[in-house]
């Protein structure tokens, strides 16, 4: 899971993604390493493994984690090369979707690169611009399709009426994200690797006095949260600074520290499991002596499928599924509990994987 955190200089993008850097996975499971100097792997917070371990006895605990991609270089005009241009678009056609970072706090002694706070001015900035690209995109898939149209071709004819959907929406200056297809239109469109098709995440950036004061949703905020709801989007308030102090602390002082602020968690934590959520994910959770380990899949995915995750191997041999639910585990306090009052079932290849199911794969091959 690679997520682009984007944003105009000034607004806060760098000092966030400082933050999830040093928040780096940091066990032998994840190391945060410099893959490139602008990824940053964290785990996804999830206190269910905490139980399992010390349910098992395990050796060690693995949590799934999601990759931050810091996109530097973004500028007005980056669509026509400006700044880093299209190798700052390039890299965001590689992620999943897109984290934009959004100034909602003043401060006079940082400058904002347009002269003023405004954040819906910002977002329709850097919008236009991967609109720009997606049109470019697009004009140039319909130049290719008009040829096998002219020949005939049926697929060709339908592919170009989702084509000229898409240019029309772009036209208005509106995402693609925002547009309705059937299951089969949208297998083509992902195909087309548009920016604007990809689920936006908006992180509203607060300053520390809004987070004291219990006013992380300014009116700044709102008007962001306002044009969200239009897109189909999703809005944080988040404080940049905050979490990069937070992030160079250990779980006690964090506790401290969030206790002072008046908050339950960290915002990196909202933000790493609302991005989850974003992408329409879920976990599954295996257990026993060796791990206890946390495995990402699609919400929907089909027990052979989810096995897959595993080894593939275990996905050609399978057999079934031997699963109980978390919940359920839990408040029997152990597996043979569990098995003598029936909660423990055998699932087949159709069994579809709900979250927190606890899951031993049988397979053969």
């Amino acid at each position: 899971m690679r997520l682009g955190i984007v944003g105009l200089p000034n607004v806060g993008k760098s000092t966030l993604f400082n933050a999830i850097t040093k928040a780096g996975a940091e066990s032998a499971n994840y190391p945060f390493c410099t893959i490139e100097p602008n990824v940053g792997v964290v785990a996804v917070p999830d206190s269910r493994l905490d139980v399992l371990e010390k349910m098992y006895t395990s050796k060690k605990k693995v949590h799934t984690s999601i990759e931050f991609y810091d996109i530097a270089g973004l500028v007005k005009g980056a669509s026509k090369g400006e700044g880093l241009g299209n190798k700052f678009l390039s890299h965001i056609r590689e992620s999943a979707a897109i984290v934009h970072v959004v100034r909602c706090f003043q401060d006079e002694n940082i400058v904002h690169v347009d002269g003023s706070v405004d954040p819906i001015r910002d977002i329709e900035t850097i919008s236009l611009e991967l609109v720009f690209s997606d049109l470019d995109i697009i004009d140039k898939r319909i130049e290719k399709t008009i040829k096998a149209v002219r020949s005939g071709d049926k697929k060709a004819k339908e592919e170009m009426a989702i084509l000229e959907r898409i240019k029309k929406q772009l036209e208005e200056g509106k995402p693609v994200r925002t547009l309705e297809f059937t299951d089969d239109e949208n297998e083509f469109v992902k195909t087309l690797f548009l920016l604007t098709s990809k689920p936006v995440l908006y992180a509203a950036n607060v300053s520390e006095d809004d987070v004291l004061s219990g006013n992380m949703e300014n009116e700044l905020v709102k008007r962001v949260e306002a044009l969200a709801e239009k897109e189909h989007s999703e809005v944080i308030p988040i404080c940049a600074s905050l979490e990069e102090q937070l992030s160079s602390l250990n779980d006690e002082e964090q506790k401290e520290m969030l206790d002072e602020y008046g908050l339950e968690s960290s915002g990196l934590d909202r933000l790493v499991e609302k991005s989850y959520k974003l992408l329409g994910l879920m976990s599954f959770l295996t257990a026993g002596p060796d791990e206890v380990r946390a495995w990402t899949i699609v919400n929907g995915t089909k027990a052979p499928k989810a096995a897959g995750k595993i080894h593939t191997d275990i996905e050609r041999g399978f057999i079934r599924a031997e699963v109980i639910s978390y919940d359920d585990l839990v408040a029997c306090g152990s597996e043979s509990a569990a098995k003598e009052k029936g909660l423990y079932r055998l699932e087949g290849k159709d069994y579809i994987m709900q979250e927190g199911d606890v899951v031993f794969f049988r397979f053969n091959v």
